[in-house]
């Protein structure tokens, strides 16, 4: 490798920086928010040109530009007829799918989900619960995330946090 190109590779990632930076102030924070499966799609698309145009010597910062642009440009579209439109929003996005009940562990939709028993129980440890008699929900959100909401008191959840969530067979 030559200083030329330890010039240029360095000249590249701060002029892709600056476009994302630039980019991320017009279109907004949601840009690289993971609220969909689509807004994950558009983020590893966007990684995957900031590698091609740092590294590949062939594309240029201004074609580089261009495509971020139009990718954040269709995400930001996209989103916007998503929230408008109830049968993109059906069609195009993920419900969020509830994997544990009042304490049961729903094992037809953990399969459903392509989830692991041990991988829910994780995700318990993680938010801090010290029984299953303690566990209100866990949903299994659109993102691939999990939320899990519970307490020690025997408040219920309230209805509008179940919202978008299928909660078809259950007795919410």
């Amino acid at each position: 490798m030559t200083i030329e190109d330890i010039v240029w590779l360095i000249a590249s990632v701060l002029g892709i920086f600056t476009i994302i930076i630039l980019i991320t102030r017009v279109f907004g924070l949601r840009t690289f928010a993971k609220m969909s499966s689509f807004d994950f799609a558009s983020t590893i698309a966007v990684g995957s040109v900031l590698a091609s145009i740092i590294l590949n010597s062939d594309y240029s910062l201004l074609k580089g530009g261009i495509v971020l642009t139009a990718i954040i440009g269709f995400q930001t579209l996209f989103s916007y007829v998503v929230r408008k439109n109830s049968f993109f929003k059906r069609w195009f996005t993920n419900k969020p799918q509830i994997i544990m009940w009042n304490g049961k562990i729903l094992h037809n939709r953990l399969k459903a989900c392509n989830v692991g028993e041990s991988d829910l129980i994780a995700k318990l440890r993680e938010a801090n619960v010290h029984d299953f008699s303690e566990v209100k929900a866990v949903i299994f959100e659109s993102t691939g995330d999990v939320s899990v909401i519970h307490n020690s008191s025997d408040k219920d959840v309230a209805p509008r946090l179940l919202q978008d969530v299928d909660t078809q067979d259950l007795y919410v």
